[in-house]
């Protein structure tokens, strides 16, 4: 069973993507489509097995691969209710991603290409969480790495596109560089690469030390912390976070697919999955705690001043991420799986919704361009409302139950990193509930903004424009829009709408069914199974924080719904007022904080300068000078005085003839000369 769900979308994606011009748009759309179908099916199943009927883990063994000295890594699936999870998250949303590219790229020529795409991801993702070994799982860390690329990139033609990939490419690059250290570090330390063989030696490695400069550095502070890096770069917290905005450039199924179910929550799922190794040391908790603390603040402040709606979102994604890591840091390893599980219906559900609101608004994605569109498009308001409603923690909403157990969990580790980061998320909740009502506010009610719409107002002229082409001028014989009179927002086709209401049943219900499986002190252990490091006594005290504790997520709820209907609703004008008032720290929102400026200053012209002066001074000052083109040179000089001598007149060849009878003999006689006179 795991075989077949684990390879099918990876068939699935070589057909698509080799053959897509043989079978056509439509037969490779169903191919693709049917085996992630077919896999999520799959997937529930075995999940069922973990939860209802109390099934042991167990590996399913594939082939031999590597076999280097000691160094033995066997291809293997290991599947436990950890995995269990993992597959079901993303084998579901990416089935209703597949589905929902149906209606979104229909027009889209290369409909082949983005299929095989999506399925190729999803192998690479499903090979991540079924890793029975190090190898392994970053076999699949570079997959998705290498699939997302591709993905943001998709439309080429886009210059924004190909820069955003490459961005994406190359910061990822950077935490799986540490991830590596970390793979190497594991393997010296522990002699093998197996996963159960690493946990099971992890406690007895606590508190052993290694030389480094004349320093005892503790060892499994140094490998956890080395792991973290790659967790930090493929799930973007604070540092490594710079390409998750910018992957947006992607068409919308791609945000839903990589930046609400999966690849950004690679990173939590690793650290999960190590749990037993970063028990061994606090201060790579402390670490974890405090970057996933610091990364909500920091996403979810950047998300307030944000117009583009799919930026929003995926700020929102960052913040979240955070949540779940101080979460694991604090060792609610539950409650941070549990945030995972049910954020990614509810945000799948978002970037989707974000996707219908685009398809009704000609592709503009600007939030001041929107307005007045709960009436045009009722269905795909009623459901961005629910996931909204989730995303914010409204009460016995998917969100609710697992963003108050990462909250409680958080604050009864009584640490004071894990308490910190309780607070910070309190805060960071009434901040999400702000910026997540304001874009409900401002893209679904007040008077429709579409005049100003570059994009609407070539829709009004009858231009077909699409994300991936430039803006087309209008046509030469229409008359200037000076409204939105004439255009009219359309609802999504079903194809687009159904994964809505799947997502929007998971984003309601979902936590109602799993909180106690997922967190509860007794069915918690039960359900994980050793799976993970699961305190079973934090969550019991988890149940027992003072009430106060308890009631500030939905004070923080409703505190930033008024805020929002305050500031964009009863006064609307209040908003540019403040960003008046303060334009330095609209500035320093805006630009996100200046982390890419300040990237910008340190590595990015660094390396240009370097790369410029490599190829002025050294390639074409010396490589080229006295290389290939000095060498070249000098043969055409000499060509030039040769030709001189090419008269026609007997003389001439004459002179030649007898300058080279002289230099042969000189070549002969004189070292034969200098030996006589030596030898005298």
């Amino acid at each position: 069973m795991i075989q077949l769900l684990v390879f099918l979308p990876l068939v699935a994606a070589i057909i698509a993507g080799l053959g897509g011009r043989v079978i056509g748009h439509t037969a490779a759309k169903l191919l693709t489509t049917a085996a992630l179908f077919t896999s999520a099916g799959l997937a529930w199943l075995i999940f069922v097995q973990f939860w209802l009927s109390g099934s042991a883990g167990y590996d399913v063994p594939v082939l031999d691969w590597i076999r280097s000295g000691d160094l033995v890594v066997n291809w293997a699936f290991k599947v436990d209710t950890l995995t269990a999870v993992m597959l079901v998250v993303v084998t579901t949303v990416s089935a209703l991603v597949h589905l929902y590219s149906w209606g979104y790229m229909e027009e889209d020529p290369s409909q082949s290409r983005f299929f095989a795409y999506l399925s190729l991801f999803t192998f690479a993702m499903l090979m991540l969480v079924t890793a029975d070994n190090l190898v392994q799982m970053f076999m699949g860390w570079e997959g998705v790495g290498l699939a997302s690329y591709l993905l943001i990139g998709f439309w080429y033609t886009k210059p924004t596109a190909n820069a955003a990939a490459i961005k994406a490419f190359v910061v990822n690059r950077v935490g799986d560089f540490g991830f590596s250290l970390g793979i190497f570090g594991t393997f010296l330390a522990f002699g093998t690469v197996s996963i159960p063989a690493i946990l099971a030696a992890a406690p007895g490695m606590q508190g052993t030390t290694f030389s480094f400069l004349g320093a005892q550095v503790d060892v499994m502070t140094t490998l956890c912390l080395l792991l973290f890096v790659g967790a930090m770069g493929k799930s973007a917290q604070l540092g490594l976070h710079t390409w998750l905005p910018d992957a947006m450039e992607g068409p919308t199924p791609v945000s839903a697919l990589i930046h609400a179910a999966t690849m950004v929550t690679a990173g939590v799922f690793m650290v999960c999955r190590l749990s037993p190794m970063f028990e061994t040391s606090a201060t790579a908790q402390a670490v974890v705690t405090y970057v996933g603390a610091a990364t909500a603040l920091f996403a979810a402040s950047v998300a307030i001043v944000q117009t583009d709606i799919k930026r929003v979102i995926a700020y929102s994604t960052c913040s979240q991420l955070g949540y779940m890591f101080f979460a694991a840091g604090s060792g609610a390893y539950g409650a941070a799986m549990f945030h995972l599980f049910t954020h990614a219906f509810f945000k799948a559900l978002l970037f989707l919704g974000a996707g219908s609101v685009i398809h009704a608004m000609h592709h503009e994605q600007d939030m001041r361009f929107y307005g007045g569109l709960r009436k045009h498009i009722p269905i795909t308001f009623a459901l961005m409302t629910v996931g909204t409603l989730a995303l914010t923690g409204f009460f016995f909403t998917a969100g609710y139950y697992s963003k108050d157990a990462i909250l409680e969990a958080a604050y009864a580790n009584g640490s004071i990193h894990a308490v910190v980061a309780s607070l910070v998320g309190l805060v960071v909740a009434a901040m999400t509930s702000f910026y997540s009502w304001r874009l409900v506010f401002l893209t679904f009610f007040g008077a429709p903004r579409w005049a100003g719409s570059e994009h609407i107002q070539h829709a009004l002229h009858g231009a077909h424009d699409h994300e991936d082409a430039p803006v087309h001028e209008p046509a030469p014989h229409a008359e200037p829009a000076t409204g939105t009179a004439g255009y009219h927002p359309h609802e999504s086709p079903w194809t687009m709408l159904l994964p809505l209401f799947v997502l929007g049943a998971g984003a309601l219900f979902a936590g109602l069914l799993f909180h106690t499986a997922f967190v509860g002190p007794e069915t918690g252990a039960e359900f994980w199974r050793g799976s993970l490091a699961f305190r079973g006594a934090l969550m019991e005290a988890a149940e027992h924080v003072p009430s106060w504790m308890v009631a500030a997520p939905s004070v923080a709820f409703f505190a930033g719904l008024g805020l929002a209907w305050f500031y964009y609703l009863a006064k609307p004008e209040l908003p540019a007022r403040i960003a008046a008032a303060m334009p330095g720290l609209y500035a320093f929102l805006t630009h996100k904080w200046y982390f890419d400026e300040l990237y910008d200053a340190i590595f990015v012209q660094p390396a240009f300068a370097i790369g410029r002066f490599l190829w002025v001074r050294g390639d074409q000052g010396i490589i080229d000078r006295f290389g290939p083109d000095g060498v070249a040179g000098a043969v055409r000089g000499s060509a030039v005085l040769a030709r001189r001598f090419q008269s026609g007149y007997v003389y001439t060849y004459a002179l030649v003839m007898i300058v080279g009878v002289a230099a042969a003999a000189a070549f002969f006689l004189v070292p034969h000369s200098l030996m006589a006179v030596g030898g005298r």
